[in-house]
């Protein structure tokens, strides 16, 4: 009985690592093999009661027998066809059917997987190739689970169950008849390396491809505003014949060996007529005998013709399944869902971090204080956004660590602890919806009055007012429809209307206008006061009312304190920043003169 078990927990395992199925998943493919099982063997015994058949047949003419009454052949032939029918069904609804729940369920489990996995993650993958994992690899996989998984295992155990009856009946017809069928699956087995070496260049080109579009399309202002569009349609064209010339190679060499496997497997045709032709002549097999195996070989065959095509699916589909588990595989970013600190101090401990192997931030220490505002400053490259984004965990710091309010935040779940987190970057991401929804997502079930109080703070109501529909407006895809300014002031109303203990503002002004910038910085004077408030900037003006200024040079604090202490620092970096960028406001464009 435990071995029974073992062996049943080490299928179930096996279809999960091969076919990427979930538990329910493994549970509707032995359903289906089950029943593909069912519909051989019924398939299989129609053809013993044609067999039957032929022999009333043959004794009414070869010693005069009675003819059975039709009714009761009649009555034989409409039950197979009922039984036929259900189990026809009931295998398409345990094999296609439940298929499409699990092809929701694995997109909905990517998804939950990418949104627990940290950051650094995505800078590892471009867009292009997670979008070919969700959308083609599932796709893929879909036509497996739906088209080979059942089928294919079903057809194994039933032929085994068939070919153990043929051995049964006459051993020699037996051989002569499915010699063919291992030496064709070790024939394709043997050609597993090579088809699966295909399958992964041909991934790599399908990828190439939907990069060059996604790539062409998201820069198409720059193509045509530097007159690059025949280069960057030639680079397009190039990659996606190499796509079709490496999907070519592959189904021709697939083809090729499955159709040389079908060919040797069905020389058991020939054996069979070959051998049975031989016995009956020396007296030791009835005619009948050969001519129920001939009809067996109708059937026996069809299976493992579908399967010698199918065995060559998974192994492309391989490829699919690693990448799937690739993405299971990662680390995600979990912690406790209990998140109470003291305050909302956000202290950097020794924090070191290295992003893939290059080391960016070295033994970074400060205190951001609640109701202050701290400016971190310094060289582009120097690991300002890095500091930020490492202080709302979007990565976890390679050594050292960070705590709120005396909470290693490592220990908190991330979704827990940004709640206590509005933010600003450089990069707006938008949505395709209207101006009031995109604002309303910074604090799900706000009030219009709300959505329209934080958009007002953040001076959107400017152009708001001019847009057709005003705050009904749709933006467009990352709000195609508005300028940078525009998107930006956006970003901030959503971080105005969270309005949670912790901010950080990333270049959240460097889009606007100086008027604007004035604006939106008296509002967020008002409405930040009481807060912990973490600030990126190049420019100096922009951080003079800071009550605490961080400079970080080659990812190490070169100097902290008050804006006028740093003032004062002879040589000191910021002193130096602040003096350039001066002198850089007096600058005028001037025409040359000849």
């Amino acid at each position: 009985m435990e071995d029974r078990e073992g062996g049943g927990v080490m299928f179930d395992d096996m279809l999960k690592r091969k076919y990427a199925l979930s538990d329910a998943g493994v549970g509707n493919a032995k359903k289906g093999i089950a029943w593909t099982v069912v519909v051989n063997l019924v398939v299989m015994g129609g053809i013993g009661f044609l067999y039957f058949l032929m022999l009333q047949f043959m004794e009414v003419l070869v010693v005069g027998a009675d003819l059975p009454q039709p009714l009761v052949y009649l009555a034989g032939v409409v039950a197979f066809l009922l039984l036929s029918l259900f189990t026809h069904l009931q295998q398409y609804q345990n094999t296609y059917s439940v298929v499409y729940g699990e092809v929701a369920n694995m997109r909905i489990s990517l998804a939950e997987r990418l949104r627990k996995l940290p950051l650094g993650f995505f800078g590892k993958r471009d867009l292009a190739d997670l979008t070919e994992t969700l959308m083609s690899d599932v796709k893929r996989l879909e036509h497996v689970w739906s088209h080979v998984v059942g089928y294919l295992y079903g057809s194994y155990i039933s032929t085994v169950v068939i070919a153990i009856m043929l051995f049964v009946f006459d051993w020699r017809l037996a051989l002569a008849c499915l010699w063919g069928v291992p030496v064709a699956f070790a024939l394709l087995f043997g050609t597993r390396s090579s088809t699966s070496k295909n399958a992964l260049a041909g991934k790599k080109a399908a990828i190439a491809v939907a990069d060059g579009v996604q790539e062409t399309l998201e820069n198409i202002r720059e193509i045509r505003a530097t007159n690059q569009e025949q280069r960057f349609l030639d680079r397009l064209y190039a990659s996606i014949d190499e796509g079709e010339r490496v999907a070519r190679h592959a189904e021709l060499v697939t083809g090729i060996f499955v159709n040389l496997a079908s060919v040797v497997m069905r020389l058991g045709v020939a054996t069979t007529i070959l051998v049975g032709a031989s016995l009956i002549l020396s007296g030791q097999l009835d005619f009948m005998v050969l001519f129920m195996f001939l009809l067996v070989i109708t059937r026996i065959y069809a299976p493992f013709d579908q399967s010698l095509a199918l065995i060559a699916e998974v192994f492309m589909s391989e490829v699919s399944v690693d990448r799937l588990n690739g993405i299971f595989n990662e680390p995600i970013a979990e912690g406790s869902e209990d998140f109470a600190p003291h305050g909302h101090d956000i202290d950097f401990k020794g924090v070191s971090f290295a992003y893939d192997g290059d080391d960016v931030l070295h033994d970074v220490s400060f205190t951001a204080k609640e109701g202050e505002v701290t400016a971190l400053v310094g060289p582009s490259g120097s690991g300002k956004s890095t500091c930020a984004r490492l202080a709302a965990r979007l990565w976890d710091v390679s050594e050292g660590s960070i705590e709120v309010g005396g909470v290693d935040i490592s220990t908190v779940d991330p979704e827990v602890l940004m709640r206590d987190y509005s933010m600003v970057f450089q990069d707006v991401v938008l949505f395709d919806d209207t101006v009031m929804e995109n604002i309303r997502l910074g604090k799900h079930g706000a009030t219009d009055d709300e959505v329209m109080a934080a958009a007002a703070a953040a001076n959107c109501d400017e152009f708001v007012q001019k847009l057709p529909e005003g705050y009904a407006t749709q933006i467009g895809e990352n709000g195609a429809r508005l300028s940078g300014g525009e998107r930006q002031r956006i970003s901030i109303a959503r971080a105005l209307l969270k309005d949670a203990p912790i901010v950080l503002l990333d270049e959240a002004t460097a889009s606007l206008d100086v008027e604007n910038e004035t604006k939106v910085q008296g509002a967020l004077s008002r409405l930040l006061a009481g807060k912990t408030v973490l600030v990126i900037a190049h420019r100096m003006r922009t951080v003079e009312a800071a009550d605490k200024i961080v400079v970080l040079k080659d990812g190490r604090v070169a100097e902290q304190g008050a804006p006028g202490e740093l003032r004062q620092l002879e040589g000191g970096i910021y002193r130096h920043m602040a003096e350039l960028q001066s002198a850089s406001a007096s600058w005028k464009l001037r025409p040359k003169v000849e």
